[in-house]
């Protein structure tokens, strides 16, 4: 850069001392100096970044409106006289300048600008907009975030990367899902509250098609969004506030989830190979008693209920048992390595006009529990474009077909690693067979024999069509289409059980659920525009016609022949069907948004949205939503623009808005009625299951948000902050009735509110950028708050017990741990109405909030020469339930944490734990159990993880065209946190916890 500003300097020193010749020379020498200064030429050359060619680059002579277009091989051609200033310009990149002087030929290689973010196009759903003149609030990653992660779920992508976007893993089992809350909960029904998710244009339905008999390795039915390929994804937009979302009205109360694929580009045809292997372990075990502390606790037990001779059944005491034996089970059942391997490959290319990509993928990861177990998966994405001669018509279409082969055991064995007793038998006998030590145990690895599997085929496919019209209007309409298949079968087979026990192929059993999901979406669109040179007008108008359609078939099956047949529901001797339905959801919307700008200062979005829902009865089916959104870019006013240098982006935005939610279920206002399943004179009888309800409508969530970015020294440091007030009322549950009506609810609308309120915070540097070290930073937190805020008649309701007018819908109310009674050895609790006994309802009023209080991440960048290195940390300040709540009272049978060591004794009327008892002492069991309802069960489970780290070398090419880089990733390596219980993130002691991951692999593209 100083090399060209030195001959920028010198043009103009040469120029003044011509100029002095030309004045004080012959006539003959004045006639040639037009000439000799201002002739012109045609320069030409080609322009490409660190990958090849770049296409669409701007060059333009620098004060002139002269001005050329990079074509898809990175060639231009442009005319400039010697002296003056070529610019080249393209969104991304640096802006270069250099001084025209005799050469004819100027190859030119922009390297990314990491400072342009106003420059950045999201995506708004229908309408794509510059972040600098965004009004609504939209958090986005690329792919270039997403391809430096090893994982194989899409919404793992997004943890700690997006502030208000709070994301939990649910299972480290393969195949597991996600939890996703946008800016907090906002009804009461936990099924209530997932994000609308888009990709291509298209709804994608997140409603799990698993069932809770066949998902059983899962805390959750199997999640569709796990067979999203996330190599395909080219970037993932979060809508949060009104303006953003409510241009998908009752859709978008929960937020949005914008999916965009990989398209084409302009250029040569390339191809790229992706190729990785991983391996995977359990991020972190519990704290366990080994054998002596384990037998100590259990002797002291029996002493304490005075049992002085042990029962035959206390194999771990009396004997039978080896009382040295040491088996850590947590290392046996789940500290096994899971392999996998991942390989991505594709083609793309294209002219000026017509772009195409094609792409497949392969994934395969093995489990950490012992056997033969994988879950595959794999698919193939494609996607063309192509614009007219006249740039009048365009069309795109792009599809995803991926599928998924999921082979895992039938019971996750991370409880049972947790309870089986240290001093357990062995796992084989002499002879290698399961043992099953004279029938005084059940071999865990006898579960192994039942198999969950499941097989999954997705298609998302969308076509896009536009027209230019006359008087700057553009119509077009978008079609969409979504096939998705799924079957899973979870056996039970005689080998599970001691083959002492004599059973057959007649005790074996399956459950298997099918189910098939498909939907069409057409949404035509008329978009207007208009500008001068102070105004732009922008006015679109379309509407929605979507219908999905699932089928369900939920059967189970017993009594067979042979356990070869396991799988054939004809070959059962006993056959019931759970499930047989079909399930018809019909919508249909009309929307529209005025978007103004003024003076490229003030900007105005107007939204509004009619909506239609099938699951609503007649007369309540249509529901009117919208939204307002302003913006003011202080920034491009007079006083502040002589502040350019320091202020380069100032922005303050706030919307307002109404969005609904009809995420109840179908055919929830109807009275229905299902099979019995019992025979009367000879014919099967239905039976009611809901009760008629026409009145119930949507929920209506109304939200609010002011908010400020701030960009300084042309956005090296760019800082963002909102605040907002999301209210969700007219809450969709079920009101409880009376037993004698037969049911326990009906569904209806309850005056409930519950209110989400939080800030934000983003901050983004860059640090040092010079022509071989960068060093980028990113930075956020989100600290929210959810309060119920009015709830008619709670008191005398049975959600009394649930929930309190002031707190967080996510509480749980607990009773007061007061200590150990020295006289009795056993837990005390408040006595809160002083009757002198312990209820529940009436005692258990202590309040303990399970939301985070708040979330977020840190990221850098750095990049020298051909070395990459990426890091994220992830941190969240939270509670979480502690063991006591997954374990019977210590001195029981089986394994415990280590945390219980120092129980009370008679003798000395001390410990840190309650008296320890086998059983038999009624009042150390109740007051345990109560112990795991008090808030001494919850403990500190903030922490901060070193959640993703990725280090790539760009290897020198020898190949003209062709790169190759090495790639190492991480994910969850690291994790510090007070809590003691195993994972902190984890919510669920039952199900395996996420997996620490590291990951080696090569990309190539030529």
């Amino acid at each position: 850069m100083n090399y060209f500003l030195f001959c920028k300097g010198r043009v103009g020193l040469w120029y003044t001392l011509f100029l002095a010749v030309y004045l004080c020379s012959f006539s003959a020498i004045a006639s040639t100096a037009p000439t000799l200064f201002l002739q012109e030429q045609k320069i030409s050359g080609v322009i490409s970044d660190a990958v090849g060619p770049l296409a669409g680059v701007t060059i333009a002579v620098k004060g002139s409106t002269v001005l050329n277009i990079s074509d898809e091989k990175g060639r231009y051609t442009i005319t400039a006289s010697v002296g003056e200033i070529l610019l080249f310009s393209f969104t991304g990149f640096r802006t270069i300048e250099i001084a025209a002087g005799n050469q004819s030929v100027i190859n030119v290689v922009l390297s990314e600008d990491a400072t342009q973010l106003e420059e950045v196009v999201v995506n708004a759903g229908y309408y794509s907009v510059r972040q600098k003149e965004s009004t609504g609030s939209i958090a986005r990653i690329t792919s270039k975030d997403i391809e430096k992660q090893p994982v194989p779920n899409v919404l793992a992508t997004m943890q700690g990367r997006m502030a208000g976007v709070d994301v939990t893993q649910t299972s480290g089992v393969p195949g597991g899902g996600f939890d996703i809350r946008i800016r907090g909960l906002n009804s009461l029904r936990s099924s209530g509250n997932a994000p609308l998710y888009i990709i291509d244009g298209v709804p994608y339905s997140s409603d799990a098609i698993g069932d809770s008999q066949t998902s059983t390795t899962l805390p959750n039915p199997t999640s569709p969004i796990n067979t999203i390929n996330p190599n395909d994804i080219e970037s993932i937009e979060i809508l949060k506030d009104a303006d953003a979302t409510a241009i998908y009205g009752s859709r978008g109360a929960n937020g949005v989830v914008l999916i965009t694929t990989k398209k084409g580009k302009t250029g040569e045809t390339k191809f790229t190979l992706n190729v990785s292997s991983a391996l995977g372990q359990v991020t972190k075990k519990m704290n366990l008693l080994n054998t002596q502390q384990y037998l100590a606790i259990r002797r002291q037990a029996f002493a304490n209920d005075g049992i002085t001779e042990y029962p035959e059944n206390a194999y771990d005491v009396n004997g039978k048992w080896s009382q040295t034996r040491t088996t850590d089970w947590q290392k046996e059942l789940t500290g096994g390595t899971a392999l996998i391997t991942n390989v991505q490959a594709g083609v793309s290319g294209g002219s000026t006009q017509t772009h195409f990509l094609i792409s497949g993928n392969t994934y395969k990861q093995s489990t950490v529990f012992p056997g033969n177990f994988d879950y595959k998966k794999g698919g193939v994405h494609v996607s063309i474009d192509h614009e007219g001669d006249d740039k009048k018509f365009k069309a795109a279409f792009s599809a995803s077909y991926d599928l998924q082969d999921n082979n895992q055991p039938a019971i996750d064995l991370t409880r049972i690693s947790r309870n089986l007793a240290p001093n357990a038998p062995a796992l084989y006998d002499a002879a290698g067979n399961l043992n099953w030590e004279g029938n005084t145990w059940t071999n865990p690895l006898a579960a192994l024999g039942a198999k969950a599997l499941a097989k999954t085929n997705n298609l998302v496919a969308n076509g896009l069509f536009s027209y230019r019209l006359p008087l700057h209007f553009t119509a077009r309409v978008s079609a969409g289409f979504t096939d998705l298949r799924n079957h899973e079968t979870k056996t039970d087979p005689s080998t599970v059980y001691d083959p002492a026990y004599g059973v057959g192929p007649q005790v074996s059993s399956v459950n298997v659920n099918t189910t098939n999901r498909h939907s069409w979406i057409i949404e035509p669109q008329l978009n207007w525009n208009y500008a001068t040179d102070n105004y732009k007008l922008d006015v679109l108008l379309g509407s929605t016609l979507q219908n999905q359609v699932t089928d369900r078939l939920v059967q189970f099956g017993a009594g067979f022949s042979s356990n070869s047949l396991i799988y054939d529901l004809v070959s059962a001797n006993y056959l019931s069907t759970y499930y047989n339905d079909q399930i018809n959801y019909k919508y249909q919307a009309a929307y529209g948004r005025v978007n103004l700008a003024y003076g490229n200062r003030y900007f105005l979005n107007l939204t509004g949205r009619r909506d239609g829902s099938s699951r609503f009865g007649p007369g309540r089916q249509f529901a009117n939503f919208g939204a307002v959104g302003g913006a003011w870019l202080f920034s491009e006013e007079k006083m502040f623009k002589e502040t350019a240098g320091f202020l380069s982006l100032g922005k303050l935005r706030g919307s307002y808005g109404i969005t609904g939610n009809d995420q109840i279920g179908d055919y929830q206002y109807l009275d229905t009625y299902q099979s019995s399943g019992l025979v009367y004179d000879g014919t099967i009888g239905l039976q009611p299951t809901r009760l008629y309800n026409p009145d119930f409508s949507w929920e209506s969530n109304r939200k609010i948000e002011i908010a400020i970015e701030l960009g300084f020294f042309k956005d090296r440091i760019f800082a963002g902050a909102n605040w907002y007030r999301n209210r969700s009322s007219n809450q969709l549950i079920g009101i409880p009735l009376p037993s004698a009506t037969g049911f326990t609810s009906m569904q209806a609308n309850l005056g409930a509110t519950v209110q989400n309120t939080g800030l934000e915070f983003t901050l983004r540097t860059v640090n040092v950028q010079k022509k071989d070290f960068e060093w980028t930073s990113g930075f956020n937190i989100t600290l929210p708050k959810n309060k119920l805020i009015a709830f008619p008649g709670l008191e005398n309701s049975t959600y009394r017990s649930q929930y309190v007018i002031g707190e967080s819908i996510n509480i749980q109310k607990l009773y007061h741990y007061k200590g150990i009674n020295p006289q009795t050895g056993v837990y005390e609790f408040d006595d809160v109405n002083g009757d002198g006994s312990l209820s529940f309802a009436d005692d258990a009023q202590t309040v303990r909030d399970f939301s985070p209080k708040y979330y977020g991440g840190l990221s850098n960048q750095l990049h020298y020469k051909h070395i990459q290195l990426d890091f994220l940390f992830q941190f969240v300040k939270q509670l979480n339930w502690n063991a006591v709540t997954q374990y019977s009272q210590p001195g029981s049978m089986g394994n415990q944490p280590a945390s219980v060591i120092g129980g009370w004794q008679p003798n000395t009327a001390m410990g840190q734990n309650q008296v320890y008892t086998t059983g038999v002492n009624s009042d150390a069991v109740n007051a345990y159990y109560r112990y795991a309802s008090s808030d001494a069960a919850v403990s500190d489970a903030s922490y901060i993880r070193l959640k993703n780290i990725a280090v790539s070398y760009e290897l020198p090419s020898r190949i003209k065209g062709m790169q190759c880089r090495l790639f190492l990733q991480g994910q969850n390596l690291l994790t510090i946190t007070p809590y003691k219980d195993g994972d902190p993130e984890f919510r669920s002691f039952n199900y395996l916890p996420p997996l620490r991951i590291v990951s080696f692999g090569t990309e190539i593209k030529f």
